[in-house]
Parts: structure tokens; C-alpha cells; sequence
């Protein structure tokens, strides 16, 4: 195997370019923002399907359900429920 290079771009001339900074710099802040807002603003329960952190327990609840029959669990629950 001959040394010798390969044609590509060094890694840390890709890192260091401005283009890649200035794509970066607007990516990042945004995904992190969506992700934020997709989660504090509920849709992110309401795309999964799953109970809000309030919707857990009731509040005449006293103590969480426990499961004592493997397959009867979702009738029990249903019933706890009504």
C-alpha cells in the first residue's frame, strides 16, 4: 500500500470552515428548540399516546396498582380506571 493521500479534505479543515460553523450554529439551537417545545407543549404525549405525567394516578388514588395476575392486568387497570 503506497502512502500518499486520498484527495479528501482533512477532518479538521471540514470542522473548522465557516460554512460548517454558520450550518451548525442555526441546526443545533433549532432541534434543540423543536425538541423542547414538542415535549412542554404536550404533543409529544399526544403523538405517542401516552398518559401525561398528571394522568397517572388519581387523586383519590392513595397508592399505586399493583398487578397481581400476569393476564388479567388490563382488566384490573380498567377496572381501577372507571
Amino acid at each position: 500500500m503506497a502512502a500518499g493521500s486520498t484527495g479528501e479534505r482533512p477532518f479538521f479543515e471540514i470542522i473548522t470552515s465557516i460554512r460548517y460553523l454558520v450550518i451548525h450554529a442555526v441546526t443545533l439551537p433549532a432541534l434543540f428548540l423543536t425538541g423542547f417545545l414538542f415535549v412542554s407543549t404536550g404533543l409529544a404525549f399526544d403523538a405517542l399516546g401516552t398518559p401525561r405525567p398528571d394522568a397517572y394516578f388519581q387523586t383519590t388514588d392513595s397508592k399505586a396498582p399493583v398487578v397481581s395476575q400476569r393476564y388479567d392486568a388490563k382488566a384490573s387497570l380498567d377496572q381501577r380506571l372507571q
